[in-house]
């Protein structure tokens, strides 16, 4: 029986984690012959997924040592580098006992992966290591230095883009044909349309509004949402934001709201368990994100089949919108297209939106959780 472990700690609710479930569920449901599919809980990131584990035949591997994920704060870039050097310094050489007790077949690796990759420079295992890449992180020279060095060894680096994919073979790190594109899988088509029919507060549906998701920090760029809308305000009171979500820029973001004067019209409405029934009573979903591999939530919105505004931001959201044909995108962090783009959007015609969304729809499919699997199976060989 193939044996396949996922490695992917984490401090914070990031899309990964619903990826590394949904990528380990695909496999367990399509997968025709058994297989011993286990997600490994670092440092205690995972105990409260263990009643989701169990309904998706996903076995849960504690690593020994100090649960360290429920005593720190869940954002900043400090804390995520403290983090890291927790785990290598405490975790390198238990996960070196586990692969060598257990053997499993494959390692997939999806967050903090210098772990694994150290262990697999400093010495020689059976098991296969697949380590993901989402978009392109900053290739700084310790990093372009260590993947050179550690890239012969590794048995496969998997893409979420064509775009990420063009930008390894750019960089010259791996040998082009260790690289795979494998989109994430995000679509749970049952599970979403369960949940498109919960119902939300009516003071929410009672306005038009457009809606941003996600965690609330540099990357997502909430800050240039707030200015513009503070813009589009002044001709049109009758605009609303949405922002879903929660983070280290939560103060910041409110702080802006008050003193832009905008407290009737955007709304920090915190996390949110479950966000379709927002996305199904939205106007369109905006993401200013700075960086997006394109994200879930575009594509979750797109089979909601609502249309997205987005940043044209590395590594994703271009080619799924497929340079404006399937939605609308506006230059990175400007203030002045972003605006554009609403106010065309706003101006669009009910037929050109409505072929956009067609479009959009037909591109979310490729992010299935069967889709994903047909691509993962073809390199679990």
């Amino acid at each position: 029986m193939k044996k396949i472990f996922y490695w992917s700690p984490h401090i914070s609710k990031v899309a990964t984690v619903k990826n590394v479930v949904n990528s380990a569920f695909s496999l367990k449901k399509f997968k025709k012959e058994k297989i011993d599919v286990s997600i490994l809980d670092v440092m205690g990131e995972w105990t409260d997924h263990k009643d989701e584990f169990d309904l998706k035949s996903i076995n849960y591997i504690k690593i020994p040592g100090f649960e360290i994920s429920k005593l720190l704060p869940v954002s900043g870039y400090l804390i995520s580098r403290i983090i890291y050097f927790i785990v290598l310094i405490t975790k390198l050489f238990k996960l070196k006992k586990l692969i060598d007790k257990e053997k499993p077949n494959y390692l997939i690796m999806h967050l903090i992966t210098i772990v694994p990759l150290l262990l697999l420079y400093l010495f020689s295992f059976d098991t296969k290591f697949i380590l993901r890449i989402s978009g392109l992180p900053k290739l700084t020279f310790f990093r372009i230095f260590f993947w050179k060095k550690i890239s012969h060894k590794i048995y496969m680096v998997t893409c979420p883009s064509e775009q990420t994919k063009k930008d390894l073979i750019k960089s010259n790190i791996f040998p082009e044909e260790k690289l795979k594109i494998i989109y994430d899988p995000i679509l749970e088509i049952k599970e979403i349309q369960r949940k498109l029919n919960y119902k939300i507060e009516k003071k929410l549906l009672n306005k038009k509004y457009f809606l941003n998701i996600g965690r609330l920090t540099k990357q997502k760029n909430q800050a240039l949402l707030i200015d513009v809308f503070s813009k589009l305000i002044k001709n049109n009171n009758n605009l609303y934001l949405y922002i879903a979500g929660d983070g280290e820029k939560k103060k910041l973001l409110k702080k802006m709201i008050i003193d832009k004067q905008v407290q009737n019209n955007v709304f920090l409405l915190g996390y949110c368990e479950n966000v379709f029934p927002l996305i199904k009573n939205s106007s369109a979903v905006i993401s200013a994100s700075l960086w997006e591999d394109p994200g879930a939530v575009m594509i979750e919105a797109a089979y909601c089949n609502k249309l997205v505004i987005s940043s044209n931001c590395p590594n994703g959201p271009e080619e799924f919108l497929e340079y404006g044909k399937a939605g609308y995108l506006f230059k990175n962090d400007d203030s002045i297209d972003l605006e554009n783009k609403i106010n065309h959007f706003l101006n669009e015609s009910e037929n050109n939106k409505f072929e956009k969304a067609v479009i959009s729809k037909k591109n979310s499919k490729r992010y299935s959780l069967f889709r994903h699997y047909q691509k993962l199976n073809q390199i679990l060989v």
